[in-house]
């Protein structure tokens, strides 16, 4: 088995399925990273659909008039799937650019689990050509669609309400504005997505509260050693 090595995790977000992990206006210390993680989205894309649509963002801008950026070659993004439920990836996904192309790799069983990764190129699922203005998207022959590139960023707060509710003045303690206003409209994000059949990642033991059926996921970002 071909593998490249080795990539350490530097961030990690996590979803259950139709849940949201969200990451905004980080400290000093890792703000403006290439290798931060903003949002991971993990939903279907239709009720009762046998898809589920993997979405990871990174590199968030906090304000409209920044331009995004460009996706990092030295870092591996790693979709993590929990099939039994005890936290520990069964299957991951693996997407690493190159030369203005997104490669993906998976799903497989990785040899090791944790903080360190490998690039399985043996298990290669299929590329994209990053997008700029337009959106390219490309489809497998075993039906799994892939994008890679900017997109205006989905994350809707009110930060700098929010601020002066957390810190009100004697002035002005009347709460929430209703309606907020969005701090990142407009604002851009690089966004990895990934729709696959659920048969590719297997079938999922681990239920939700409610009994259902569920895959645990994960997002690490992993940078080259």
């Amino acid at each position: 088995m071909k593998k490249i090595k080795l990539f350490t995790a530097l961030g990690v977000a996590i979803a259950a399925v139709i849940f949201i992990a969200a990451d905004h206006v980080d400290a000093p210390g890792v703000a403006g990273s290439s290798a931060d993680i903003a949002d991971f989205y993990a939903f279907e894309p239709t009720t009762g659909s046998d898809n589920t649509v993997f979405i990871v963002d990174v590199q968030s801008n906090v304000l409209p008039d920044l331009t995004y950026g460009s996706f990092d070659e030295d870092v591996l993004v790693e979709i993590n799937i929990d099939l039994d439920g005890d936290l520990v990836e069964d299957q991951v996904i693996q997407a690493i650019p190159r030369d203005g192309m997104m490669y993906f790799f998976g799903p497989f069983s990785p040899s090791s689990t944790g903080l360190s990764s490998e690039v399985n190129v043996d298990a290669a699922l299929g590329s994209v050509e990053i997008s700029s203005n337009s959106a390219i998207t490309e489809t497998t022959s075993n039906g799994v669609s892939l994008f890679a590139g900017p997109r205006q960023d989905a994350f809707y707060f009110d930060f700098v309400r929010f601020n002066e509710v957390v810190a009100p003045s004697a002035e002005d303690n009347s709460g929430f504005n209703v309606p907020g206003t969005d701090t990142f409209d407009g604002a851009n994000t690089l966004s990895i997505v990934v729709e696959i059949p659920n048969s590719l990642l297997g079938t999922p033991t681990a239920q939700n509260v409610i009994g259902v059926p569920v895959y645990k996921t994960w997002v690490t970002t992993n940078r080259k050693q």
